[in-house]
C-alpha cells in the first residue's frame, strides 16, 4: 500500500443527494424512515472499509439552500434525527465511524456533551460530530426563545462573490465556537480513571478527580461537570462543512476535520489555500486541520452510465442538478484518478455523496473500492482502533483538567 493511502468517507442524506434518489426502483422510499434502510446502508459502508459515514440533519425541512420551506411535494420533505440513527446503527457495525450532524445554534451544549459520548461508548470509541449552524428564521420559529434573521437575496450575493456576511451571521459562528468548546470541555471534566467502583469502601467515583469547567462566555454559563464519564476516544472527532472564510475559521478554532467543496474546474488548490489562512488567523495551535474535499458521485453500474443517470434524474426532477459541491458522473476508474489527483494537490481526505444513496453506496463498495486497492491506495481491511486513529489523528489526547 501508498506511504499515504487515501482516507474515504461517506456522507448520507435520506434517498439520496439528488432530489429525485428516492423515485429510483432500489431506493427503499417506504423505508426511509426505518431501521433496516439505515442499518443497510452504513453496513454497506462498512463493507466498503470507509473510515466513517456522516449523516446529515438539520431543523428545517429538506429543500434548496437559501430558500424557505414551500409546497413541494416531489422530493423527500421529512428527516429523522441523524444522532438517534448513529445510536441505532453503531450496536451493529464493528470499526466505522458515525458522525451525526447536530446543530449548536438551538440546542444546549450539555445536551450535545452528553449525546455524543454515549455514541462513543455505545459505539467503543467511534463517534464524531458534525457541528452545524442553524441561521434561518425558519428554524427559530421552531423555538420560539430567539429571533434569527434570513439573509436577503443581495446579502446572500455578496456573501457568495467575496465571502463576507452580515454581523449576525459571525455572531452565529462565534457562539458555534463556544458551543463546541463547552462540549469538548465537559468531555475532559471527568478525568479517565474517576470511576473506582469500589464496593468495599462504597465509592463508584473519586470525586476530586470530576471537574467544574466554569466556562463563561457570551452566550452561555455552563458550569459542568458533565454527568456522563469521559469517552472512550477522550474527544470525539468534530467536524464542519464550510464554504467561505468565515466557516474556515470557525472549523480552525473548533474542529479536526472540515469538509469542503472545490470546484472541479478549480481544483482545490484555491480552497486549501483559504483554509491553511484562516488557520493562521485564529492562531490554530497543535494538531492540524484535517481538509476532506465533498464529491456528489453518480457511478456507472451495470444498467446505465453514470452521466446517463444523472441525466435521467434530472429529467424526472424537471430540473438540472444543483449542489455546493463538484458533481462526479462517471466510471469508477474516472473517479479514482479524481481522487488521486486531488490527494496529490494536498487533500487529507474525501466525503463521498452518493446521488442515489442505495446505488451509488454500492457502487463505491464494488466498483470504487476495487479500483483504489488494484492501484495500492486504499486498505484492504481494518485496522484496530478507535476513529480518531482510522482518521490518523492523535489518540492519546491530555485531559485538560487532569492533576498529576
Amino acid at each position: 500500500m501508498a506511504s499515504n493511502p487515501l482516507h474515504l468517507g461517506v456522507a448520507l442524506d435520506g434517498a439520496g443527494w439528488h432530489p429525485a434518489a428516492w423515485r429510483e426502483p432500489n431506493s427503499r422510499p417506504t423505508e426511509l424512515f426505518g431501521p433496516r434502510y439505515w442499518t443497510d446502508l452504513v453496513a454497506t459502508a462498512e463493507r466498503a472499509l470507509l473510515d466513517f459515514v456522516s449523516i446529515e440533519d438539520s431543523l428545517r425541512i429538506p429543500g434548496e439552500r437559501h430558500a424557505s420551506s414551500d409546497d413541494v411535494v416531489d422530493r423527500v420533505r421529512a428527516r429523522i434525527d441523524a444522532h438517534l440513527i448513529a445510536a441505532r446503527v453503531a450496536p451493529v457495525t464493528r470499526h466505522i465511524g458515525l458522525i451525526p450532524t447536530v446543530t449548536t445554534t438551538h440546542t444546549e451544549p450539555f445536551h450535545v456533551s452528553k449525546s455524543i459520548a454515549t455514541l462513543d461508548y455505545t459505539s467503543r470509541g467511534r463517534a464524531g460530530w458534525q457541528a452545524r449552524v442553524s441561521a434561518t428564521a425558519e428554524e427559530a420559529a421552531h423555538f420560539g426563545r430567539r429571533a434569527v434573521r434570513d439573509l436577503t437575496p443581495a446579502e446572500i450575493a455578496e456573501a457568495v462573490a467575496s465571502g463576507a456576511f452580515p454581523r449576525h451571521v459571525h455572531d452565529l459562528f462565534d457562539e458555534a465556537a463556544d458551543a463546541v468548546e463547552v462540549v469538548r470541555r465537559l468531555w475532559d471534566s471527568w478525568e479517565d480513571d474517576a470511576e473506582i467502583r469500589d464496593v468495599a469502601t462504597r465509592r463508584f467515583i473519586d470525586r476530586d478527580k470530576l471537574h467544574y469547567i466554569d466556562f463563561e462566555g457570551r452566550f452561555f454559563s455552563v458550569r459542568g461537570p458533565s454527568i456522563t464519564p469521559r469517552p472512550p476516544q477522550g474527544q470525539p472527532v468534530v467536524a464542519a462543512l464550510a464554504h467561505s472564510p468565515l466557516v474556515y475559521e470557525f472549523a480552525a478554532r473548533a474542529a479536526d476535520l472540515v469538509f469542503v467543496t472545490p470546484t472541479r474546474e478549480a481544483g482545490p488548490g484555491p480552497v486549501l489555500e483559504q483554509v491553511a489562512a484562516a488557520a493562521a488567523r485564529v492562531e490554530r495551535i497543535g494538531d492540524s486541520l484535517r481538509v476532506y474535499a465533498d464529491i456528489t458521485v453518480f457511478l456507472d453500474t451495470d444498467e446505465e452510465a453514470g452521466a446517463q443517470r444523472l441525466a435521467r434524474l434530472n429529467g424526472v426532477a424537471g430540473t438540472e442538478f444543483d449542489t455546493d459541491a463538484a458533481i462526479f458522473a462517471g466510471s469508477a476508474d474516472e473517479l479514482a484518478d479524481l481522487l488521486a489527483d486531488w490527494s496529490e494537490q494536498g487533500v487529507d481526505g474525501f466525503r463521498l455523496r452518493p446521488g442515489v444513496a442505495v446505488d451509488d453506496l454500492a457502487a463505491v463498495a464494488d466498483r470504487l473500492i476495487p479500483a483504489l486497492q488494484s492501484r495500492g491506495v486504499f486498505r484492504t481491511g481494518y485496522p484496530d482502533g478507535p476513529l480518531r486513529a482510522l482518521l490518523g489523528l492523535p489518540t492519546d489526547v491530555p485531559n485538560r483538567y487532569a492533576t498529576a
